[in-house]
């Protein structure tokens, strides 16, 4: 009996070729795994491309909800950003991908899981350092890094396709490198490989349009949260998966999530990409509205120390790794008031706030009024304003007294 090697299969260009690769190479059986987490058409003919191209089988597991529940819902409640800017979309989807290949390969007796992530990338990082974390005893051909592959480019690969009589619906010259699932997509290669050029907008965008061409009239979206749980869409009850469908749809449509950035990656190069996150950019805003209205002073600042290194470890890979763990456990604790309505309008790429309420919020207007009341004497800031700059007064005193 051969070995089998599970090889996580995406359908595009690089997996497709890995296939017979494998084969020859090493004497694989391959057992192809296209973890669902949202690709949609992506996923139409891949059983018939992977029979075609020699794989023994295929497995399509949806886990679309387990994605929305387990992994986006924890980066929300931490408004996990990584500098700033990407939401995240891809390295909230490789731990939950790694976990399922690793099921596939017990299940199917394995010893080797392979892919196709290239050698300059974060993936690579991401998906070894997962399967390390989960099935220590596994081995990983990572086939970009593999002194037996020869081929260096796309067309390479087609080529070398071509050879093994698979036909490709693939064009290197008009393809960019995308990565989609029910989160985000990215975009990577051909003119965003230099930074000087602006993006061909009308060939690259997928998920909606540019805010130049989004419609001329706002639209009102209502959105209701639980413990910091999205529960619902202008009073409709859903699904995680389902309000992400429906803000992707919304912000598609009015050009919200559109984000061209330079990031610097794990392996420590610099990458130009543009993600698109619609439903993400919308879902993210109105946690964080909702949270200004509720969390203390202290709590939110602290918050955003915790929801940075979050996000840093959420790209790094470690999802599977104690640290992330207790972070997460903190921000849970964080969430247990994040309750209430939050009220915005989309128009051309903007957020736009138009009220939010809430049961815990700390928002007092007796408070906040220029009215003197019970609760605050305009007074009683004369002594805390003497305290609390008295190490800055003091300072300068000793120094004016010095220079005298």
């Amino acid at each position: 009996m051969k070995e089998r090697v599970i090889l996580a299969y995406s359908g595009g260009l690089d997996t497709t070729a890995i296939i017979p690769w494998l084969k020859e190479t090493y004497g694989f059986d391959v057992i192809c795994v296209c973890i669902d987490v949202g690709q949609e058409s992506e996923l139409d003919g891949l059983e018939e491309r992977a029979k075609y191209s020699g794989a023994e089988k295929l497995y399509i597991l949806d886990v679309v909800d387990e994605f929305c529940d387990d992994f986006i819902v924890p980066g929300v409640q931490a408004n996990a950003t990584y500098e700033n800017k990407y939401l995240l979309g891809t390295s909230f989807a490789r731990p939950l991908i790694a976990k399922k290949l690793v099921e596939i390969a017990r299940k199917e007796g394995a010893t080797t899981i392979c892919h196709g992530a290239t050698g300059k990338g974060n993936d690579q990082v991401r998906f070894e350092i997962n399967i390390k974390a989960l099935a220590p005893d596994l081995k990983i051909i990572a086939t970009w890094r593999q002194p037996e592959w020869t081929m260096q480019s796309r067309e390479d690969e087609i080529e070398y396709c071509k050879q093994h009589g698979i036909d490709l619906p693939f064009d290197a010259s008009t393809s960019y490198s995308r990565d989609r699932n029910l989160w985000h997509i990215s975009h990577e290669g051909l003119e965003l490989e230099d930074p000087s050029q602006e993006p061909n907008w009308d060939h690259l965008l997928v998920l909606g349009t540019h805010p130049e061409k989004a419609p001329d009239e706002a639209e009102y979206v209502t959105m209701t949260f639980e413990k910091g749980v999205p529960k619902s869409v202008n009073g409709k009850e859903m699904k995680v998966s389902d309000i992400i469908r429906e803000l992707n749809r919304l912000g598609g449509k009015h050009g919200v999530g559109i984000v061209d950035i330079v990031e610097n990656r794990v392996v420590g190069m610099k990458s130009r990409g543009v993600y698109e996150t619609p439903g993400g950019t919308i879902l993210m805003e109105a946690h964080m509205q909702l949270e200004e209205l509720i969390l203390d002073r202290d709590t939110l600042a602290y918050k955003k120390l915790i929801s940075d290194k979050f996000a840093d470890m959420i790209y790094e890979g470690k999802w599977y790794c104690p640290l992330r763990e207790s972070l997460q456990a903190f921000i849970e604790k964080t969430q247990e008031r994040v309750t209430g309505e939050v009220k915005f309008k989309l128009y051309k790429g903007n957020i736009i706030k138009a009220g939010t309420t809430s049961p815990y919020s700390m928002y007092s207007e007796e408070l906040a009024s220029f009215t003197t009341g019970d609760l605050y004497d305009h007074k009683d800031a004369e002594g805390f304003i003497n305290l609390f700059g008295l190490s800055m007064k003091v300072r300068a005193m000793l120094d004016q007294k010095r220079d005298n």
